[in-house]
């Protein structure tokens, strides 16, 4: 097993969804008094040596953490991980989606117990599925990922598929912490469940 240290890892938060199911910026929804943006930032830390934001809403700045913008405008994760990869100091970068509120240090901490240098994106799966955002993405992935984007081609299955991938199946322990929330009803389930 090879250990990286945090100073050779980017943390990347994906805020650049337009968040049309759920009708307000996921990153700023509230669950037990903090932001989804700030719950995954602060998982994140211990594990980082920066932290970026992607997406272009400057509401972001608040929090005081450097945000790019996509280049390429109007095409999903994959245009945001492009951006993220092209803005960050490090070869390896930790990438999160804003909508997963429950992650815990222990589900980072499996996938980077998992990296291995052979490989240029490390994700988890659970139950079946992958979990392509959530992951180790090496900076190996930028040409791969322009040249999809100058193809047209936005689903991230296409550029994790087209790219040197290892999947990591978490324990099932593990897997309700990377339970999506994307719908005003999945978080009326989450408020209900935590908050009462």
């Amino acid at each position: 097993m090879v250990t990286v240290e945090k100073k050779h890892i980017t943390g990347i938060l994906l805020a650049g969804g337009r968040s049309s199911r759920m009708g307000t910026d996921k990153g700023f929804v509230m669950l037990k008094g903090l932001s989804f943006a700030n719950r995954i930032i602060n998982t994140m830390k211990p594990f980082v040596h920066e932290i970026i934001i992607v997406s272009d809403h400057t509401r972001y700045d608040k929090l005081l953490i450097r945000r790019v913008e996509d280049i390429v405008k109007d095409s999903g994760p994959v245009a945001g991980i492009h951006a993220a990869l092209t803005h960050s100091h490090t070869d390896l970068n930790l990438v999160l989606s804003c909508d997963i509120p429950l992650i815990e240090e222990e589900v980072v901490s499996t996938l980077l117990q998992g990296y291995d240098p052979q490989y240029d994106i490390i994700q988890l799966a659970y139950n079946g599925s992958t979990i392509p955002l959530i992951g180790l993405y090496h900076k190996n992935c930028l040409p791969q990922c322009e040249s999809l984007l100058k193809q047209g081609e936005r689903r991230l299955t296409k550029f994790v598929e087209a790219s040197k991938t290892k999947t990591i199946e978490l324990p099932p322990h593990l897997g309700h912490y990377t339970t999506n929330v994307n719908t005003r009803e999945q978080l009326e389930l989450l408020k209900n469940e935590y908050e009462h």
